[in-house]
């Protein structure tokens, strides 16, 4: 049923005040800066977004992250790309005599892979009619760049918000959450979260887990001329690998229903893989790195025993691996599965305010990757997904967003801010 909205004076003022010109200027200048996780660039968008959050009259509280601190914490979500620096960034407007709505968004991107496989270059954006191209389009500079767009309408239309609106911009999202955890231990929280991850139209509730694992396999060297004297640490890993693939297929067989339309929401995969030296050698030793799905609701020291579990079982059916067992680590990324509280009205509040957008309610979803959801949930903050973009699009060269999908998600954000803080 297509809903017909009834605007309040005060959202009819914010929605009229949405800049379109000025949110694609935005995103175009954001594609165009190569904030890769860990890099240079990273910073530099940070910097750089500093600058646009005092023009839009927010109180801007941009600070260096103590990594040598941060990384001894026992609570460190870990880490995968090598960095010398982050930055944390908060913009915040508004009054105490109402809720705080926090608008969060990740600046860091991965890296774009083969450049020949791109139609264009990837930090160089192009606008195609309603389409812009380029890595970080839909994740997640589109949300980024609604969420400023949503500020900006906000100021411009003279209207004073009751409650407070806090802007967050976070770095190491793509390899932990470095940003975000840094931003809530800083004392940054609020009553409410949305994260403009992209959704694809639908409402994100929780997400899934993801968490980083390396597995080690030995084997014993010989000349490849004589390799009946050797055991190759290559084929020995073969074992693990199919009893993984078992356990893949049976963590999917009952998944959460938000999570319908995913045939694999707790994939398990083997990323990388280094084995052997020399190619007349015997490899006497495996390095396979991958990701690991983590269950909504399911405590990641939980997932991480079943894993290991099933590494132990499949070496103990091994005659070489029964006397030399693989090892099980866990490091880089490590994403907890979090969810939305149920019954939560913070669902309802935005698919209300995207029904009266695009004229039909948005369904209720979960999302199949580690997200910051898990950080803010973790603080008892409720958080959702919500913002431009096909995730299935993400960390591809065919990444892109829809610029009518850019300004939807803006002024269905501008007038959340304006119900969830209030005006005064």
């Amino acid at each position: 049923m297509t809903r017909v909205p009834t605007m309040s004076t005060h959202e009819q003022r914010v929605l009229d005040a949405i800049d379109p010109a000025w949110a694609l200027d935005r995103l175009v200048e954001l594609i165009g800066i190569p904030s890769i996780t860990g890099s240079a660039a990273e910073s530099d968008a940070q910097h750089r977004l500093a600058g646009y959050f005092d023009p839009l009259g927010l109180d801007t509280n941009l600070w260096a992250i103590d990594l040598l601190e941060a990384k001894s914490h026992p609570d460190f979500p870990g880490l995968e790309a090598p960095r010398t620096e982050a930055w944390g960034l908060v913009g915040t407007t508004g009054g105490d005599d109402g809720p705080t709505l926090i608008l969060n968004g990740h600046i860091d991107v991965v890296p774009p892979g083969d450049p020949s496989l791109w139609s264009g270059e990837p930090f160089r954006p192009r606008v195609d009619g309603d389409v812009v191209h380029g890595r970080g389009a839909c994740d997640m500079k589109a949300g980024v760049a609604a969420a400023l767009t949503a500020a900006k309408a906000v100021r411009d239309s003279g209207l004073h918000l009751a409650g407070k609106l806090s802007l967050q911009s976070v770095v190491g999202e793509e390899d932990g959450g470095l940003g975000a955890w840094a931003t809530l231990r800083r004392g940054h929280h609020g009553d409410a979260a949305v994260i403009l991850e992209p959704t694809s139209g639908t409402v994100h509730t929780a997400n899934a887990g993801a968490l980083t694992f390396r597995i080690e396999v030995t084997g014993r060297a010989a000349h490849g001329a004589t390799r009946e004297l050797g055991v190759s640490a290559f084929e020995s890993f073969w074992p693990i690998h199919l009893a993984l693939r078992e356990l893949e297929t049976e963590r999917n067989a009952d998944t959460d229903v938000r999570l319908r339309g995913h045939a694999l929401p707790y994939a398990l995969s083997i990323g990388t893989v280094h084995s052997g030296d020399w190619p007349s050698s015997v490899p006497d030793r495996l390095v396979a790195d991958g990701r690991y799905g983590v269950a909504i609701g399911e405590p990641s020291a939980a997932a991480r025993k079943v894993l290991e579990d099933r590494v132990v079982e499949a070496c103990a059916n091994d005659p070489w691996l029964a006397d030399h067992p693989a090892t099980v680590t866990w490091s880089g990324g490590q994403f907890g599965s979090g969810t939305l509280p149920p019954g939560h009205p913070l669902l309802g509040w935005v698919q209300a305010a995207a029904a009266d957008i695009r004229g039909s309610t948005p369904p209720e979803a979960a999302a199949a990757y580690g997200s910051d959801l898990r950080l803010y949930a973790a603080e008892d903050i409720p958080t959702v997904h919500f913002g431009p973009g096909d995730v299935r699009l993400a960390h591809s060269p065919r990444e892109q967003v829809r610029v009518s999908d850019l300004l939807d998600t803006a002024r269905a954000v501008a007038l959340l801010i304006v119900r969830t803080c209030g005006v005064r």
